[in-house]
Order: C-alpha cells, then sequence, then structure tokens
C-alpha cells in the first residue's frame, strides 16, 4: 500500500471518527463559553447537567413529534404538566408515596398522549402544518388551565410545593449537596435517553415510526397504520414530558399557572434548534450544555435572572445562524406547500362591482360600522371606553400579525415583545424629552423594524418554524431584561433610562398637538392611528412587495425560479410588521400611563396569536374581531377561565371554522352575492364556477343539435380516414413500390385498413 492510500485512510477513519462524536460539538462549545464568561466550581457544573438533563427530555419530545408530524409541539411543557401536577397533588395534599405519585402520574399522562392524539391531533391529519402548529398553541392554553383546577380538586392551592425525597440518600461535590432526586434525575435521564434509542433502531414500531415520518403519505398507501404510530408518538413524548415535570417539582417545585413555562420551553427549543430538531444525540448533549450555562450564571455574585434569559437570547440566534440549515430532503419537499394555512378573502368579482345593490350594500355596511365605532364613546362608560381603546390598539397589533402570519406565512410567538420595545422607547421620548406622540411612534416603529430584522433573519436562514423559537426567546429577553426595572441599557437613544421609568406613572401627551389626557381623545387617537395603519396595510397587500410575498409563502422553489428575492422580501415583511407593532406600542404605553413587563409577557404574545387565528390569519377585519372576543375574555372572565376561553376556543375555530371569523363573514358576503347574480341571471365564474346553466327559452331544438353532431362526427371520421390513406401512402413510397399496397376488401367493398380505422 502506497503513502497515498494510507494517508487517504487515516483521513477516512478520523472523518468518520469525527461524524461520530459530531453531536458533542454543541455541548463542547457551550463549555467553552460557561469556563470564559461563567466559571464555576464543578459541584455547579454537575448540577447543570442534571438540571439540563431534565431539559433533554423535554426536547426529545418535542424533536420526537416534530419527526412523525413535521410540527414544533408547544404544548409539551404542558402535556407534562399536568399529569405530573395530579401526581404530585397525590404526594402533597393526601400523603402518598413518591413512588406511587410516580406511576399514577405515568399512567395518566400515557392517557393524555392518547386523548390529545386522537380527540385534537388527529383531526388535522390533512390540514396543514401551520394549522396543527398553531393548534398546539391552543392545546397548550387548555392544558394550563386544566393544571390549575386540579390542585382545587385537592381542596390545596399551594403552588410550587417540592416533593419529598424517595428515599434517604445524599453525596457532596461542592458547593454543592446531592439529595435523593438529583439521583434519581441521574438514573432516569440517561435511561429514557437509551430506551428511546433503542426504541426507534431495533424496535420494530420504532422503525415503522422513523420510516414513516420519511414518507407518511407512501406509507399510508402501503398499508402502514400511520395514525395508530403517531399515537404511539404522542404517547412516548408525553411520558418524557411528565418525566421531566415531576424530576423539576422534585427539585425546584412545580410552578402552575403559566401558559408555557417559557424559561423551561426556550431552552428545550434551543437544543432542538442546535440538533436541528431531528439529531437527537445532539438534542440532548446542547440542552445538558445549556443547564450547565445556566446554572453557571445563577452561581455568579452579580446573578439575576434577566441575564440568563439575555444569554439564552443570544444563544438562541447564535444556533440558528452557526448551525447549517440542513439540504432540502424529500420530506421538505413534499410538505412545502402543507405550510398554507391561510385563506385569501376575495374582492368582490368585477362583474358585480357596478351593481346598485353591491354598491348601496356595501355603503351602507361601512356606514353603519363608522356611526357605531364613532359613536362608542357616547354611550360607554369610562372602563368600557379604556376597553375598547385596548382592543383598538391590539387591532393594530392583529394587522402586524396578518402580514407577517398570513400572508409571509411567518409564526411569531414574541410580537408583543416589539410592542413593549416600542413602548419602552415611545415611554422614554414622550416623558423624557416630551416629544409628540405622533414622532415617538415613527422612532419607536423604527427600533420595532430594526429588531424584527435583526431577529428574523437568523430564522430566515434555516425556514420552518425557527422564528417561531427565536420570537419566543426576544419575548423573553424583553420582559425578563429590557422592561426590567433593576436591569437597564445605559445611554439608550442618547440618554440614560432612569430606574423610576418602568414604574412611575406618566402623563399622557399630545398627538399632533391633540392632548390626549382624556379616554375619550384617546380612544379616537387610536381608532385614527389603526384606520391609518389599515390603510398602510392594504396598500402594502396591493404593491408588487405584497403579491411577492404571498408568492413566496405559497411556493419558495416557484418563486425563485422566477428570480424573486425571497430574503429581501421576506425581511421587508418582517420590518413592517415590527414597525406596526412597535408604533402600536407608544399607543400602548400612553394608554396605561405607565410601562412595566407584565403587559408584554411571553404570556400574552401567545394571547396574541390566538387573536390573530381566531380571527382569521388572512383577514384584516377577521384579525380585529379576534381582537374583540380575546380583550372580551381577558376583560370579563376571572383568571383562572381565559386560559380554557382562548384556548378552547382557538381549537374550536380550527377544527370547525379553519379561515376564522374573517372567512365566515366571507361566506355570507358570498352567498349574498350569489343571490343576486341568480336572480340578474348573471353567471359569474368565481362565485357560480359549481352551478349549472339551465337550460333558457332560446336553446335551439333536439333534432338540430342531434343533426350538428352527427355532421361532426362524420366530418372527424373523414379526417381520420384522410389520415390513414396517407400513412399507407407514405410507408409504400419508402418501400419502393409504385402505389398503396392493395389491401383486402370487405363486404361493403372497403379497405380494411379504412374499416380499422373508422372502428
Amino acid at each position: 500500500m502506497t503513502t497515498a492510500a494510507i494517508d487517504r485512510t487515516k483521513w477516512a477513519d478520523f472523518d468518520d471518527l469525527r461524524r461520530r462524536f459530531s453531536f458533542l460539538l454543541p455541548l463542547l462549545g457551550l463549555l467553552v463559553i460557561q469556563r470564559l464568561f461563567f466559571p464555576a466550581p464543578l459541584g455547579i457544573v454537575v448540577n447543570g447537567a442534571l438540571f439540563g438533563g431534565r431539559i433533554a427530555l423535554i426536547a426529545l419530545g418535542i424533536a420526537l413529534i416534530y419527526r412523525a408530524n413535521r410540527i414544533v409541539n408547544f404544548a409539551q411543557g404542558d402535556l407534562g404538566a399536568v399529569p405530573a401536577t395530579l401526581g404530585v397533588m397525590l404526594v402533597v395534599a393526601w400523603g402518598w408515596s413518591y413512588w406511587f405519585g410516580l406511576l399514577v402520574g405515568l399512567a395518566g399522562s400515557i392517557l393524555l398522549g392518547v386523548l390529545v392524539e386522537t380527540l385534537i391531533i388527529r383531526r388535522f391529519f390533512t390540514a396543514p402544518r401551520l394549522l396543527l402548529t398553531v393548534a398546539t398553541i391552543g392545546l397548550a392554553q387548555v392544558l394550563a388551565g386544566a393544571a390549575l383546577f386540579i390542585p382545587r380538586a385537592f381542596g390545596n392551592e399551594s403552588f410550587g410545593t417540592r416533593l419529598t425525597q424517595p428515599f434517604s440518600g445524599t453525596f457532596r461535590i461542592d458547593p454543592v449537596t446531592f439529595n435523593a432526586n438529583d439521583i434519581l434525575t441521574a438514573i432516569l435521564v440517561p435511561a429514557c435517553l437509551v430506551a428511546l434509542a433503542l426504541f426507534l433502531q431495533r424496535s420494530k414500531v420504532g422503525v415503522a415510526i422513523v420510516g414513516a415520518a420519511e414518507r407518511a403519505d407512501r406509507a399510508f398507501t402501503l398499508g402502514i397504520p400511520v395514525k395508530r404510530l403517531h399515537t404511539v408518538v404522542w404517547v412516548v413524548a408525553s411520558a418524557l414530558a411528565f418525566l421531566a415535570m415531576y424530576l423539576r417539582a422534585g427539585a425546584v417545585g412545580l410552578p402552575i399557572g403559566s401558559v408555557l413555562p417559557a424559561t423551561f420551553l426556550v431552552q428545550a427549543l434551543a437544543a432542538c434548534v442546535f440538533g436541528r430538531f431531528e439529531r437527537f444525540t445532539t438534542i440532548g448533549a446542547a440542552a445538558i450544555g445549556l443547564g450547565i450555562v445556566d446554572q453557571s450564571m445563577t452561581f455568579q455574585s452579580w446573578a439575576r435572572p434577566a441575564y440568563n434569559d439575555a444569554v439564552l437570547f443570544v444563544i438562541v440566534l447564535a444556533g440558528l445562524l452557526l448551525v447549517r440549515r440542513p439540504r432540502a430532503s424529500r420530506v421538505d419537499s413534499d410538505a412545502s406547500s402543507t405550510w398554507e394555512a391561510t385563506r385569501e378573502i376575495r374582492p368582490v368579482p368585477r362583474e358585480m362591482r357596478s351593481l346598485p345593490e353591491v354598491r348601496w350594500g356595501r355603503a351602507l355596511l361601512w356606514a353603519a360600522v363608522a356611526v357605531f365605532v364613532l359613536t362608542l364613546p357616547m354611550w360607554l362608560s369610562t372602563s368600557r371606553i379604556n376597553l375598547a381603546t385596548i382592543i383598538v390598539i391590539f387591532g393594530i397589533v392583529a394587522a402586524s400579525l396578518v402580514v407577517l402570519t398570513g400572508w409571509g406565512g411567518q409564526v411569531s410567538l414574541g410580537q408583543m415583545a416589539f410592542v413593549g420595545l416600542g413602548a419602552g422607547v415611545g415611554g422614554a421620548l414622550t416623558e423624557l424629552r416630551e416629544w409628540d406622540m405622533a414622532l415617538a411612534m415613527v422612532v419607536a416603529g423604527a427600533v420595532g423594524a430594526l429588531a424584527a430584522v435583526i431577529v428574523g433573519y437568523p430564522a430566515l436562514r434555516r425556514r420552518g418554524l425557527t422564528l417561531a423559537v427565536s420570537t419566543l426567546a426576544f419575548g423573553l429577553f424583553v420582559s425578563s431584561y429590557l422592561l426590567n426595572r433593576t436591569v437597564y441599557p445605559i445611554n439608550f437613544l442618547g440618554f440614560e433610562i432612569p430606574e423610576w421609568l418602568p414604574s412611575r406613572r406618566f402623563d399622557r401627551g399630545t398627538m399632533l398637538g391633540i392632548d390626549a389626557s382624556s379616554e375619550t381623545a384617546m380612544f379616537y387617537i387610536a381608532l385614527a392611528v389603526l384606520g391609518l395603519s389599515l390603510l398602510m396595510v392594504i396598500g402594502w397587500r396591493r404593491s408588487r412587495t405584497g403579491r411577492v410575498l404571498i408568492a413566496i409563502r405559497e411556493n419558495e422553489k416557484a418563486a425563485l425560479a422566477y428570480g424573486v428575492n425571497v430574503t429581501r422580501t421576506s425581511l421587508a415583511a418582517f420590518a413592517f410588521s415590527g414597525f406596526l407593532a412597535a408604533s402600536a406600542g407608544v399607543l400602548y404605553v400612553q394608554h396605561a400611563n405607565g410601562l412595566s413587563a407584565d403587559p408584554y409577557l411571553p404570556q400574552r404574545s401567545l394571547e396574541l396569536f390566538t387573536m390573530v387565528v381566531i380571527g382569521g390569519l388572512g383577514s384584516l377585519p377577521g384579525a380585529i374581531l379576534g381582537a374583540v372576543y380575546v380583550q372580551g375574555v381577558d376583560f370579563f372572565l376571572p383568571a383562572e377561565w381565559q386560559f380554557l376561553a382562548t384556548g378552547a376556543g382557538l381549537l374550536f375555530v380550527l377544527l370547525l371554522m379553519p379561515s376564522g371569523f374573517g372567512g365566515v363573514m366571507a361566506d355570507v358576503r358570498d352567498g349574498a352575492l350569489r343571490r343576486i347574480a341568480r336572480r340578474r341571471g348573471l353567471v359569474v365564474p368565481s362565485l357560480l364556477a359549481d352551478v349549472r346553466v339551465e337550460e333558457s327559452a332560446e336553446a335551439p331544438p333536439e333534432e338540430d343539435v342531434l343533426a350538428a353532431a352527427a355532421e361532426l362526427a362524420e366530418e372527424a371520421q373523414e379526417e381520420v380516414l384522410l389520415a390513414a390513406a396517407g400513412k399507407l401512402a407514405e410507408e409504400a413510397e419508402a418501400a419502393g413500390g409504385n402505389g398503396p399496397p392493395r389491401a383486402p376488401v370487405d363486404g361493403n367493398g372497403a379497405d380494411g385498413d379504412a374499416v380499422e380505422a373508422r372502428r
């Protein structure tokens, strides 16, 4: 063997070794970050690894469901919180043993996984994947609401109670003393990882799950029970989530009452980003590394939870930028068209726009809406006017989501973060610099547009639902860090933000010289801004950029083939959406007379997304109706029922009205237009394509129709005979003969070939 061959063999062995251990790269990179910036003793590192192990169980459940259903399950944490709450209450309230609570909770997680998949997820088997992803957000709200009622059923509302230790046993690694729950975590987490790997690689069901994930439609046609396999996947994911939350309850207590444990979920999603939502070993290693970084930061003398959330957001963006985008696989190609989940509301057909009843009907409808809205302050109380103003402001934010999600096909779960960013900038400018609200809205909108581009660009490189992950992390960063009253960026916009700004109430400013101190004035100002925003959004949709954005959403590859710059158009949509949301934030902070972090928490972003889906992702009027529904729920219902109202309402709309309130309104309008067209005898293709045209009195007699048909048949027969004769002549000439060969003659004296041609 030559030296060159030996060198090639060595490089091949090295490359094979590198590929085998490449899953450790995220862990090694995070360890380097920890040692350089957040040094900590070995005990803290081990505790962080245990913390990351619990994150890994959540992350693996998300990745498993992604492999099977091609969605990101935002209900993964709450899927485990419900049975974990049941198990914890059995131990805490009724005094049962730790192990019995574990077994009952595990059985409950299996039952919950079966119920969720068969009753909800299976209903969306043929639905667009974006629609199913949105359904998991509603499912998360329903499960979080259910978790609120479980302790009350036990007569115990002591949320966050830590479980007693399952057995006596401790060991110490300075400066941490580890208890029995930590020992159990160190045993169960690796055991679950190994069991999951063996299940997917060695068992027939696991192999079938992996194969069906590659081509679900082909597996279905081959007789593989795909739906039954999906049930198994959701059961396994539910069991993993339960173990993670139950072990977490023994370590730090079980937080109950939030829609999504934001930090815990974002950490799990960040681990999935490093593993591209498919590489289980990489996801597990990244989750352990994130846990080590998180606990090492908590150990520092300057530690604050806000710093952890800020670093987590940076890690998510870095992961999106550094992790290479996977090659476009067959699965992604097949699923590219399934991301469409919005229904474009068609305009009134041109054939009917000039009809008097259509013109007057539209004019009367808009006049009635205008009179109703403009006269609201005359017959509403002050508190109701306040609610109406909030609905109007959220209508602007909903319009920004229609642009980004409805038309751009990008899921944003942190839109309230852009509102909060605009509120911070607008509050600082109007209170400290005494700027007019109009000028503050322009500046805040520009800041929101820039932030949207920064957050959206890394996700744009990866496509899919990665924008939902980055915006969720951004929402946690804004509410926990930027709007934290004890943590402030210095010299922001050329001045230092004082500590009292996020906590002190301040007077409302002016809008183009108009005093906004009264509730009525604030309502009309917000209404005027909403009208201007809707005109901007409509103009955007009718422009070339809007049409190109729709084309990218429908088929990105086809748009690229026509020379469309996908990145530039998508970033323009991000910027426009961020501008509208941040501008609405200026109105919101003025309306609230102060700045706090509570209205901009990640849970509020989920409510906002729910609002737009209920209204209709592709409909501006529907989005405003969704704002009326969700804000009315927040105003009239107690907190423990709000989760069920918005989550159950979202699932109800997705199951029965996938196009939302906007689609229902469009169907009602089209029905009225059909009746008008039928009464006038018009055939409008966009409305009556499925209607049979009735015979009229001027129709020709049936005998004439039959005679014309016979004549056409004879002409076609002659053409066939001539073509057959010409073919025979060409064959004879090619054979060198003097004429066409004589064919057998039938009883009528016709050529055999001609007879065959006639047949």
